[in-house]
């Protein structure tokens, strides 16, 4: 795919082994995580060794232990693995007494406070640029995330009221990511989502403190070139469907930066410029841990039918790759993935295809 500029990476730290966690969770992340674990078997020797640890998490894990996070895997993924691949998540949308989602849970327990989303369309061949180059970059720890919700009754009946968390650390974490990543595209344009005309306090300390990254001690015009703009939500989302190309060839928006529950919209309405959250990855990433996890959820209404597209799985394992610093290894991924999109012989349903879940997987690994 077209994001392939490098990012702020993990140390490998000459590691002769890559153990990596797997945590296929709920619904069709028991179909997609094997697909990307395959993928980065076919790299043979051009990464270290490979260990997988299967590790258990998720809703359908709650409903039968009570648990939707087990210590044991926490414990896992800090003490053993040098990275880690979730598959999808079912979070209920009413309330159930005890469960939390166990996504949100490790972001927070392992710092990853980094949502990367690069979401890209597939040129017609290799030498054209694709229609659709973006990357969302999503602060992953705070906002509505946090949790913190209260319901009482008042005159009029059931008040519920949720807290919004905006810090000045996690706002500068995230803006210092996002500027490097526009620094290392071709464009080096980063536009800042808010909506402090409303919410002037929580937006308008994360977009004065992102805005102000560029002078932070230590940066010494590092990020001169780098062009800042700015966008509220509501309008960011309107343009991003009404105009995704600024010239008709390139897309509007080169890096979108986002506190947590805008860059979870944008992302996923992204997502339909290019045909399928199916074919979106992301990586969590912190300062000394990357997990990559698809966009998509655990599609209950498919799961188990091997139709499930695995390539924003297989996608993941390549950017969780380039996190790391094994940028070949990422480069062999996503070129066997766009080659078979480009092709069209071999995709799922969803995107106008036939095949089975298992059969992209094969048509993949045969093509790194």
């Amino acid at each position: 795919m077209a994001f392939r500029a490098p990012f702020r990476t993990v140390s490998t730290r000459a590691r002769q082994t890559l153990r990596i966690g797997l945590i296929p969770a709920d619904g069709i992340g028991h179909e997609v995580l094997p697909g990307a674990k395959a993928a980065i078997q076919a790299l043979g020797s051009s990464i270290p060794k490979t260990e997988f640890v299967d590790l258990l998490a998720g809703f359908e894990y709650f409903t039968r232990t009570g648990n939707a996070l087990p210590v044991e895997t926490v414990e896992a993924l800090q003490n053993d693995c040098s990275c880690a691949l979730f598959g999808a998540v079912s979070s209920p949308s009413r309330k159930v007494a005890g469960y939390s989602s166990p996504i949100v849970a490790l972001r927070k327990k392992l710092d990853l406070y980094a949502n990367i989303r690069p979401v890209a369309a597939v040129a017609s061949s290799r030498e054209d640029k694709p229609a659709v180059d973006l990357v969302v970059v999503r602060e992953n720890t705070e906002c509505l995330y946090v949790k913190d919700e209260t319901q009482t009754v008042g005159t009029h009946g059931k008040e519920a009221r949720a807290t919004r968390l905006i810090t000045e650390r996690a706002s500068r974490r995230i803006g210092e990511m996002a500027f490097e990543i526009a620094l290392n595209r071709p464009r080096k344009h980063l536009t800042i989502i808010h909506k402090s005309n409303v919410l002037s306090i929580t937006d308008g300390l994360f977009r004065e403190t992102v805005r102000a990254v560029p002078t932070l001690p230590g940066t010494d015009g590092k990020y001169d070139g780098v062009t800042v703009a700015e966008q509220l939500v509501d309008s960011a989302v309107y343009r991003l469907f009404r105009e995704p190309h600024s010239d008709g060839v390139v897309s509007i928006y080169d890096v979108m930066v986002a506190p947590n529950l805008y860059g979870d919209i944008i992302s996923d309405a992204a997502a339909a410029l290019v045909g399928s959250l199916g074919l979106v990855p992301s990586v969590n990433a912190g300062d000394t841990f990357v997990m990559g996890e698809p966009v998509h959820g655990s599609a209950p209404d498919i799961a188990g039918q091997n139709i499930a597209n695995p390539l924003a799985a297989i996608r993941s394992a390549a950017l969780m790759l380039r996190h790391l610093g094994y940028t070949d290894g990422a480069d062999r991924i996503e070129r066997a993935v766009d080659e078979v999109i480009r092709e069209g012989k071999c995709l799922t349903p969803d995107l106008g295809g036939k095949s089975k879940t298992t059969e992209v997987v094969e048509e993949v690994v045969k093509r790194i």
